[in-house]
């Protein structure tokens, strides 16, 4: 599914006009869709009769604000009791004023904002009118003469109550503040405002305010909605957390944006979010005269006297997701460990050191002979890192002409090196989770999950690789486009799930799709499989050995979600 950032919305929108139809249109349009969501929501959360609900909009002055007016113009002649309450300022894009203008009289506006003049005031006179109690505004009521200030103080007060009485007697009270393009920090304005307690059900527009749009950051104080309408497309921003708990239940509204005009493969990035679409073409169809040649072969260098599990579940990734043949590099003891679970796959025998770790020089001519063999080649579950562990990643990095999946200590290895991804000959993908990614850039984990999408791209560019950074909404990038995923659950928050999720994509690129395209079919097959196992099992008592067994039922569902025709 294509996912957008505020750019290439308003490209679309620009080509939209040109083909016939009009921002005005998609704005009448918007706020059609929006007043049938609230008519909806109403039936299902409230269960009131359209007389007895009260839907309050809160309204920015763009053309957000814009299709706020045309749904409560529709609900008013529907019965709804229906508020306006402006927020930032007067409607000021030529779309919004004339919606507004055309608001009935019945539909009650409430001037949420400060003047100009107002906030001059307050700044200069250092106020903080929220400190100020009720009593104190009564004392001053009951007062013959005011000073400007205590008068501006009065008015100030009586703003917020407006805003502050609209909130809480609201039924649905809809956020339409600010559009995809918000940047910044929330005013402590506003975010009193979207702070105060309520008893609605709350649905944002496109996106909730105080989120960004692209990378899925938010400001303190922002808006919480229990549901989100995306007009037209998905914003890439609300894919990824914090964002994405904010968001709620998420909806995607057909505003009759034309299908010509959906073309944004000239306006830089391209974004996708992860659905069955995204996976046309996967999984191949399987001929009646294929053979296990037929679909590749997954050279897998993995594990070490005590980290036997994190190659098995290398190996079974691979076999479950359709390679045709599997083998796997290891020292003896972790080869008689994974043999016992995966009797389909071979096996290399590696010499080890004292503390159970692969050796180099001794399997030097084996490995060299596995690559020629291979199509695609995971390396790093349970590995190790120690100097020979680095000198076979190098060598793998540096001779195999098929893709590399780079996992777990493989990752550490380069984090220890960087020179290693270099001098690279083959396609690399890396799957990092973000303490991995943190090590890799020598920086703190919160800095990555702050800034998620910048950090996949920027390194997926500077070293023209395929990075996979895992956790809630993984995201897939390489050079020219970004994936986000949403299949998948905590449950699969255990160690030995993200060695599954590299086999899965080394078998996939084996079979012959692109380094990107692999990671994309991984991701969305792991997560299904992970909520196929969830399903059985409870996120709580689930273990990765589930999830493995539960990739034939994702095939299943993704099947059935490509036979659908919506």
């Amino acid at each position: 599914m294509l996912a957008l950032t505020p750019r290439q919305v308003q490209v679309i929108e620009e080509k939209s006009e040109k083909l016939g139809v009009t921002k005005k249109q998609l704005m009448l349009n918007a706020g059609a869709k929006l007043a049938e969501l609230i008519m909806q929501c109403s039936a299902r959360e409230n269960g009131t009769v359209p007389e007895e609900t009260h839907v309050v909009f809160l309204a920015g002055s763009g053309n957000n604000g814009g299709d706020c007016y045309v749904a409560a113009e529709k609900l008013i002649y529907k019965g709804y009791i229906v508020t306006v309450v402006n927020l930032v300022k007067a409607p000021k894009t030529e779309l919004a004023q004339e919606m507004f203008a055309r608001l009935p009289e019945k539909v009650r506006k409430v001037t949420g904002y400060r003047s100009d003049n107002i906030e001059a005031a307050i700044e200069a006179a250092e106020l903080d009118y929220m400190t100020i109690q009720d009593k104190d505004v009564s004392k001053l009521k009951n007062k013959k003469e005011l000073t400007p200030v205590e008068r501006l103080l009065i008015r100030e007060k009586q703003r917020m109550t407006d805003v502050r009485e609209a909130i809480v007697s609201a039924d649905i009270l809809v956020d339409g503040v600010f559009g995809t393009g918000y940047r910044g920090e929330l005013e402590n304005d506003i975010k009193a405002i979207f702070a105060i307690g309520t008893g609605a059900y709350k649905i944002a527009l496109d996106i909730p305010s105080g989120g960004d749009a692209v990378k899925g950051t938010v400001s303190p104080g922002i808006f919480k909605a229990d549901e989100t309408l995306c007009l037209g497309f998905v914003k890439f921003g609300i894919s990824q957390y914090p964002l994405r708990k904010y968001c709620g239940r998420i909806t995607i509204a057909d505003i009759g944006i034309p299908h010509q005009a959906c073309d944004v493969s000239g306006e830089g990035r391209g974004y996708i979010r992860l659905d069955r679409n995204s996976l046309a073409g996967f999984p191949p169809k399987r001929e009646k005269d294929s053979h296990k040649g037929s679909f590749g072969s997954v050279l897998v260098i993995a594990g070490s006297s005590a980290m036997r599990g994190a190659a098995a579940f290398a190996v079974q990734g691979a076999l479950r997701t359709g390679a045709g043949t599997v083998k796997l590099m290891s020292v003896e003891k972790c080869i008689d460990t994974v043999s016992v679970h995966a009797p389909e796959a071979t096996y290399i025998e590696a010499e080890c050191d004292d503390y159970g770790y692969m050796l180099f020089d001794s399997s030097r001519d084996a490995l060299l002979e596995a690559m020629k063999k291979a199509k695609a080649i995971v390396i790093g579950c349970g590995m190790g890192v120690t100097n020979d562990t680095k000198e076979i990643l190098r060598f793998v990095v540096q001779n195999a002409e098929v893709p590399v999946i780079i996992d777990a200590d493989g990752i550490n290895c380069i984090a220890e090196d960087i020179e290693i991804l270099m001098n690279r000959k083959s396609e690399i993908i890396i799957t990092p989770h973000a303490g991995e990614m943190a090590r890799l850039l020598q920086c703190d984990t919160q800095m990555i999950n702050e800034n998620r999408v910048t950090v996949a791209e920027k390194y997926a560019e500077k070293y023209g690789i395929t990075v996979v950074l895992k956790g809630a909404g993984t995201l897939i990038a390489d050079a020219n486009h970004t994936a986000a995923n949403h299949t998948g659950n905590p449950g699969m928050s255990r160690g030995g799930s993200g060695d599954i999720l590299a086999g899965m994509i080394g078998s996939i690129a084996a079979q012959g799709y692109s380094p990107f395209d692999a990671a994309c079919a991984g991701v969305y097959m792991h997560g299904l499989a992970g909520d196929a196992a969830a399903e059985k099992f409870g996120q709580e008592a689930m273990l990765p050995r589930d999830i493995v067994g539960s990739i034939s039922d994702a095939f299943r569902i993704l099947k059935e979600k490509q036979k659908q025709k919506v």
